[in-house]
């Protein structure tokens, strides 16, 4: 089991790694060249700024039992054929289940703009998404100890 994180829009890097060092797992952050990251305890892939370059080196390098860090809903569709673990930034899992009426929903707001339409913005993360990812991630790692 290892942590992959989609770096170009995670915010809580730090909060992981902090999960991770407790429990000796591997963290790889994958960002483009466009974005800086370091870390004493992670291993930072810096990649190509190629349109979805760092979402392919995710998908890539994601394997079973692997928890993956994005918020974006196609790298997520893609990790989870593999039996990877897919979290949101926000702590919210993303499943068999739930992805294709969120991939169906991203796809009518898409229709939308590109029609001069406005579509609502994400609400800002908050504390209590923080916490839900924390707990969601050591909880993860429990059963799958």
């Amino acid at each position: 089991m290892k942590i992959i994180i989609d770096g170009d829009a995670c915010p809580s890097i730090s909060a992981i790694e902090e999960v991770a060092k407790s429990e000796n797992i591997e963290v790889l952050i994958f960002c483009d060249i466009n974005h800086y990251i370091s870390s004493d305890y992670s291993t930072v892939r810096v990649v190509d700024s190629g349109f979805q370059s760092v979402d392919m080196h995710v998908v890539n390098n994601a394997f079973e039992n692997d928890i993956v860090i994005t918020q974006d809903y196609g790298v997520a569709a893609m990790c989870l054929p593999k039996k990877s673990f897919v979290l949101s930034p926000k702590g919210y899992s993303y499943t068999d289940k739930n992805i294709d009426r969120l991939l169906e929903e991203r796809h009518i707001s898409q229709r939308i703009r590109r029609g001069g339409g406005k579509t609502p913005n994400p609400k800002k993360r908050n504390k209590e998404d923080e916490i839900r990812l924390i707990e969601k991630l050591k909880k993860i790692i429990e059963i799958n100890k």
